[in-house]
């Protein structure tokens, strides 16, 4: 006994959206077979045959249309916004953080390192908790290498230089 097919009536302009879609440029694969199957949906396809004809179950298959038939076809064809998980650093945190990187590292240590810094936030209560990973991406925003001395503005460390006009620049 054969499987009936689901009864998907495409807009003409989802027709027209779909075609023009798929003779576009690069899209993701996921989207692409999610238009794939609504098409041969819309004719009539049963959805284990669309299953063997593209890279999806039955289930995927009847899933795109029901999604079609509840929401549309953006619905069908794009996955809901997800949230992500929220960041672990706050503003006032990260600023923080990059103040404490920008003086002098800890006593006993010539500069800093990215599990030093991850240690010391956590040790200054600066941060509840932050991993390496963190760190090494904050720090990466903001161009920061402590590790590198040569690339931390530090003053009074070295002997001073005096004005190569020997003072005169300022006085009238």
């Amino acid at each position: 006994m054969a499987r009936r097919p689901i009864a998907v009536k495409l807009k003409p302009k989802d027709i027209a959206y779909i075609e023009a879609f798929l003779r576009g440029g690069i899209q993701q694969v996921r989207v692409i077979l999610r238009a794939l199957a609504l098409r041969q949906l819309a004719q009539g396809v049963t959805a284990p045959r669309v299953a063997q004809a593209l890279p999806l179950t039955p289930k995927a298959v009847c899933q795109i249309a029901h999604r079609y038939e509840d929401g549309g076809l953006d619905r069908a064809l794009y996955d809901k916004q997800r949230p992500g998980a929220k960041p672990l650093l706050d503003d006032s945190q990260k600023q923080r953080i990059v103040a404490m990187v920008c003086g002098k590292p800890p006593e006993g240590r010539a500069r800093w390192t990215v599990r030093l810094v991850a240690e010391e936030a956590i040790k200054r209560k600066l941060v509840p908790r932050a991993g390496r990973e963190t760190i090494r991406m904050l720090l990466q925003t903001h161009d920061l290498k402590p590790w590198r001395e040569k690339n931390v503005v530090r003053r009074g460390t070295g002997p001073e230089v005096p004005p190569a006009d020997g003072g005169r620049a300022g006085r009238l």
